[in-house]
């Protein structure tokens, strides 16, 4: 049967439900943005086609799961499963729902019931009880939903309680199809608020009747089982691509219905479908465990075959085919062979940095493996129940924090994805497992040797991302089928990282060279962080206190914020000039760039400080900022030198060098080696010194423009005025101590440091015309904390402020006000220095308050 309805026709007397096989709600925001676009640009006399929607009658022999259902069935209700086109079904489902409710909310129908509120000239209830639920009279104690998903599928509490807002809901889990649901809930809401705001009542009329009278279905019912899921993996590959644990899914719930009842009677099917189903509600909770960052379905699903069956290399997502071909209808009925020939090349998704001009080390070819299988239920049964069981593992290795794992094992699960854990997920998942039957001391010695050959192999040498990938991935599966201990597995890691050990460093040292030849030395090596981390966790561990996260170190190559030159890069200020006065301007670049000369920072650092004088930037109250003697370990550290100069940048480096020697096990042949890795052998030339240069009366800040290279500009003099008065101004009225503890600088900004490390507050002149307060604030965490105290304190401040100005990737974030002044009136600046006291003041009020 073929027909074109409307949204009206479609639900009379019927109910819909999204079968098990089925993938849950995978539209995102993309669609919904099409969509809604379609709806608003769709003419009140035009109707839309909006596609096919295939169904299947569910026999009665199938409701008996139905049970809440019944009493509408029995009312003369058809039950149908949606094959294809549940995606555009949900979201005019959530749609339909979110216009009631908002309508329901509306001021003016405040305190009315359902049978009050008209839409359309229709009630509320009759909208309600034709589109969204009806209730079993007379109690009303049941409520059945006309369309949903199947009872044993996690999407359906989310929907009827989150979605739906059906009361009392208990706990419901949430998963990576869930987010979708609710984020197309909020979606929709925000565009009834914005459509009310601009059209009023009529605007959401109009888009009530468009949805439910103008856009068209062509229904299609399927009769035969075959056909329903041929059509799945078909159709719904025209709109958004199933994901291979969605198509796997549906050909293994497809397999149970083949096989005939002496293999396979009636109850045997039945459990084998429910096992089937019990493995992907668990694979899709864990995958979506963690609502900020859910896991890639593909990803575990082949990390999974690596586990499970005998692995071949091969390219992209080719690991599915041999899935489907291994659970095909072929192979229910006859015997085959299946040869799986090992290409040369592989390509192994991994966050590992490599670089192609670097020798790599040869590998030996693996031979090819053969399969012979015929496919019992038992294999069915069992290959679903190992994706059961293996999800929660391969959970913990993203976020071994909600484990019950040791310490131990934690911190060094954390750290394999610090540095990048490459292809050997599957293999840390597999050692979890009770398969592997490894004790807590086995696996922390493996994740260690695993964590060596990442960071000498691919971290420093830079050997091809996939190198020894097909040996581990081969051991993986052995592991987990008990056939190899993990200790075994340890040791072979150990020996290959120490037998590759000469030539990583080799090549670890080529790199460096093109490092410093491009200007940047080891600052540009971006493992540089991990190195860094690494040295300042164990002073944290010699201590106790954690001084600095892993988040300033994971911003990428170009973004320099987190690492700061001790010697500047262009080192223009007298100190650094004097301190290094017997080198060449080449020299000074590479001391710069060297080992020893680059420091983590505790916080974010405007770029105008980092050519202060060694005695500034140790000094907490001298530059606006923390300086390094409050700040991270590795900061005090260095603190604590009287002065900077090439000798300590050799003898840190030296340190640093001889950590990692001792942190990776990693053995450098000698002290000349280091000296040519750290490529500032010459600090030990033995040159004569040369005398110090006269240090000058006034010197200008970093940022500012110098009179010997460019004249200085109008608006240069205008800002330098400003700021001399105000801080003349600041001092004469007792606020030099905590306002005016700068010097006046050309720059259009004024920073003043307050007693919170966690941000600063700074003024601004922004063009000639705009006067601004702000809070500069350093760590995205701590901009959530005040932005969660938001009105409170707006509410002390006096004025809204603007929240949002910041770039979404920027690590640090700006809180502004501002006001239109005319700012370079001296007849005025008295008003404009009191403004910016007043609202200091003021700030720094509502910011103390919510400590």
């Amino acid at each position: 049967m073929s027909d074109l309805q409307s949204l009206s026709e479609l639900y009379q007397n019927k109910l819909f439900r999204i079968p098990d096989y089925q993938r849950g709600y995978a539209w995102k925001q993309e669609q919904l943005v099409d969509f809604w676009d379609d709806i608003l640009n769709l003419q009140e006399d035009r109707y839309h086609y909006t596609g096919l929607l295939s169904l299947k009658a569910v026999a009665k022999a199938e409701l008996k799961g139905w049970s809440n259902d019944k009493w509408l069935l029995d009312s003369g209700y058809k039950a149908y499963h949606v094959v294809d086109g549940q995606q555009r079904l949900t979201t005019f489902s959530i749609l339909v729902n979110e216009i009631v409710s908002f309508v329901k909310g509306l001021e003016c129908n405040k305190g009315k019931t359902d049978e009050e509120i008209v839409l359309c000239y229709q009630t509320l209830k009759a909208i309600r009880s034709k589109y969204i639920s009806q209730k079993r009279p007379p109690q009303n104690l049941i409520t059945t939903y006309l369309f949903g998903y199947e009872v044993d599928n996690p999407s359906a509490d989310y929907l009827t309680y989150k979605i739906f807002e059906e009361p009392f809901s208990g706990a419901v889990n949430e998963t990576y199809y869930t987010k979708n649901l609710k984020y197309a809930k909020e979606f929709f809401l925000d565009c009834l608020k914005k459509l009310y705001a601009a059209e009023g009542i009529d605007g959401i009329e109009a888009v009530f009747r468009k949805i439910t009278l103008q856009l068209m279905f062509n229904i299609h019912e399927i009769e035969d089982d075959y056909d329903v899921f041929v059509a799945f993996e078909t159709m719904n590959n025209r709109g958004k691509k199933l994901t291979n644990l969605e198509l796997l899914k549906n050909r293994l719930i497809y397999l149970t219905t083949l096989y005939d009842t002496d293999k396979l009677d009636a109850m045997d099917k039945a459990e084998l479908r429910k096992q089937i189903n019990d493995a992907w509600k668990e694979v899709y909770y864990q995958l979506g465990r963690n609502q900020n960052s859910p896991l890639s379905d593909d990803e575990f699903l082949r990390a999974h075959w690596i586990m499970y069956f005998q692995y071949s290399r091969k390219k992209g997502d080719d690991y599915i085919k041999f899935l489907l071909n291994k659970f095909s209808a072929k192979n229910i009925f006859d015997k085959q062979v299946v040869a799986i020939e090992e290409e040369v090349a592989e390509t192994v998704e991994t966050d590992i940095e490599e670089d192609d001009d670097v020798p790599q080390p040869t590998e030996p070819e693996a031979e090819p493996v053969t399969t012979i299988s015929k496919l019992e239920p038992g294999e069915i049964a069992a290959y679903v129940n190992s994706l059961k069981s293996v999800a929660k593992y391969w959970f913990y290795t993203f976020f071994p924090e909600f484990s019950d794992l040791t310490h131990e094992e934690k911190v060094w699960i954390e750290r394999l994805n610090r540095i990048g854990i490459g292809y050997f997920r599957p293999l840390v998942a597999a050692s979890l497992t009770p398969e592997a039957n490894a004790t807590p001391e086995e696996r922390v010695e493996f994740f260690r040797a695993a964590e060596r050959f990442i960071f000498l192999s691919f971290r420093m040498a830079a050997f091809q991302s996939s190198y020894k990938s097909s040996d581990y991935y081969r051991k993986t599966r052995d592991v987990y089928t008990g056939e190899l201990s993990l200790s075994e597995v340890t040791k072979s890691l150990m020996e290959t990282a120490t037998s590759d050990m000469d030539y990583a460093i080799k090549n670890f040292m080529t790199r460096i060279d093109k490092r410093f030849s491009n200007g940047d030395g080891f600052y540009g090596w971006r493992d540089l962080r991990y190195l860094l981390f690494e040295y300042e966790y164990e002073k944290a561990e010699e201590t106790g206190i954690e001084k600095l996260g892993w988040a300033p170190f994971t911003k990428v190559e170009k973004d320099k914020v987190s690492i700061e030159h001790i010697l500047p890069q262009t080192p223009t200020k007298w100190y650094w000039k004097n301190q290094f006065r017997k080198y060449t301007e080449d020299e000074i670049k590479i001391l710069s760039g060297s080992l020893g000369n680059l420091l983590p920072l505790s916080q974010s650092v405007n770029s105008a400080l980092q050519n202060d004088s060694f005695a500034d930037k140790k000094s907490s109250n001298s530059i606006g900022r923390r300086g390094y003697e409050d700040g991270s370990h590795s900061e005090i550290e260095v603190s604590r030198e009287a002065d900077w100069d090439a000798e300590r940048i050799l003898k840190r480096g030296i340190k640093l060098l001889k950590f990692v020697e001792t942190r990776w096990n990693i053995q450098f042949k000698d002290e000349t080696q280091m000296l040519d890795l750290l490529h500032i052998s010459f600090v030990n030339d033995g040159r004569a010194d040369v005398p110090e240069i006269p240090e000058p009366e006034f010197e200008e800040t970093t940022d500012q423009p110098s009179e010997t290279t460019r004249v200085l500009s109008e608006r240069h003099l205008l800002r330098m005025d400003f700021w001399t008065n105000f801080v003349q101004y600041c001092r004469n009225n007792g606020r030099g101590e905590d306002i005016a503890s700068r010097k006046p600088s050309y720059d259009d900004w004024y920073d003043v440091s307050v007693s919170n490390p966690n941000y600063h507050i700074f003024f601004q002149l922004v063009r000639k015309k705009i006067l601004r307060i702000g809070i500069y604030v350093y760590r995205p965490e701590y901009f959530s904390k005040l932005e969660s105290k938001k009105t409170e304190i707006e509410s002390v401040f006096g004025a809204p402020l603007e929240w949002y100005t910041s770039r979404e990737k920027s690590v640090a974030k700006r809180i502004l006000y501002s006001e239109e002044k005319d700012i370079h009136n001296p007849e005025l600046y008295q008003q404009h220095f009191e403004w910016l006291i007043n609202h200091f003041d003021k700030l720094k009020s509502a910011l103390d308050a919510i400590v």
